[in-house]
Order: C-alpha cells, then sequence, then structure tokens
C-alpha cells in the first residue's frame, strides 16, 4: 500500500471538532501529538508507552461507560501490535466504541519502517474478519466528516476506520506524561472518585 493524501494533524483536529462528550483514548507516539495539538481535553487519556494497548484500553472504557462516544485514535503500526485486541472487541461487540487508525503504511516512531499494512496487510479487512461489521476506509474530508458523525452515535458500534495519511511529519506537541495526572483527570471528568 503507498501512503494516503490526508495530513495527519490536519484529520485529526477535522475528527475532533464538536466532540461533544466523546472519550478519547490515544495510542502513543504521532497519534497523542496529534490530539494532543487538536486541543487538550480532560476527556483525553493519553497511553504513553502501551505499544498494542489503545484499542483494548478502549474497549474498556466504553464498556464502563455505555452511554458515552468512545473514540481510540492510533496508529497503524500501534494498532498491528494488538490485532488480538480486534477479535475481543469483536466479541464484546461495544455499541459506542470507534477504533480510528492512522495508516501511513509505516513504523513512525521508531525510524519510518515499513509496517505490515505497508507491504499489504488490509487493516479495515481484519477488523471485518474480527467481526467488526462497521469499517471505514477514509481517504479523503468527506470519508472524515462521516468518520466523526459515525463516532458520537452509541448505538450501531463498534466501528473501525483506516485513516490513509500521508507520511509527513510534524512537530511534536507533547501531552502530559504523568500516568496519574492523566487517570485522575479523567476520573474527575467522569464524575468518579481520584484514587
Amino acid at each position: 500500500m503507498s501512503a494516503g493524501t490526508l495530513d495527519r494533524r490536519a484529520a485529526v483536529k477535522m475528527l475532533l471538532q464538536n466532540r461533544g462528550e466523546t472519550l478519547v483514548i490515544t495510542g502513543l507516539g504521532s497519534s497523542t501529538y496529534d490530539t494532543f495539538a487538536a486541543g487538550d481535553h480532560d476527556a483525553n487519556f493519553y497511553l504513553w508507552g502501551a505499544m498494542g494497548g489503545a484499542a483494548l484500553m478502549g474497549l474498556g472504557l466504553a464498556l464502563a461507560q455505555p452511554n458515552k462516544p468512545v473514540l481510540v485514535i492510533t496508529g497503524d503500526g500501534e494498532q498491528l501490535m494488538g490485532l488480538g485486541g480486534l477479535v475481543t472487541i469483536g466479541v464484546q461487540n461495544p455499541k459506542n466504541l470507534t477504533i480510528a487508525v492512522l495508516d501511513n503504511g509505516h513504523f513512525g516512531e521508531t525510524g519510518m519502517q515499513m509496517s505490515h499494512s505497508g507491504l499489504g496487510a488490509d487493516l479495515v479487512a481484519i477488523a471485518q474478519s474480527c467481526g467488526i461489521a462497521s469499517t471505514f476506509d477514509v481517504r479523503d474530508d468527506a470519508g472524515l466528516q462521516t468518520l466523526r458523525e459515525a463516532v458520537r452515535d452509541i448505538a450501531s458500534g463498534p466501528r473501525f476506520a483506516a485513516i490513509r495519511i500521508t507520511n509527513a511529519d510534524h512537530e511534536r506537541a507533547l501531552a502530559p506524561r504523568d500516568g496519574v495526572y492523566v487517570r485522575n483527570r479523567m476520573r474527575q471528568h467522569l464524575g468518579l472518585p481520584i484514587m
């Protein structure tokens, strides 16, 4: 697969416009930088250094908060590390969960080596085979707008989207890295006691 045509930072910003009550989990690296650059929010949970865990973290949050939309924003490399989680998501079938994968076909955080999706693995087809029936192959702004509207629907998920982005790099926008702080502010945002 060749790289897509969407700018990843602009795509994330568009996806998060008018987010309402959406709770956001980010994978490590670029997805976190881009989400933070779009505007820090108490309902953002930046997952630093847990490669492969973003979708499953989103599953847990979606099951715990079934009346709120949950959006996971991650990269193709991070999602490839957690493919088994897609099977669990398909079986659990959380109606309020959307997984949006920023797919440039490369492992951006480790030196831009070609990823499996860059070598031909189709993440959308993989998600479908795991029982996730609502899938999107996003290649333009119209597709992003359709996905953004779907994210807020808490009755017809789970959803999986591959957002085809370019390989362009952006300056890092460093979100809070203190896990306890990020956890506590999310809990406070949800009206839960601080631990």
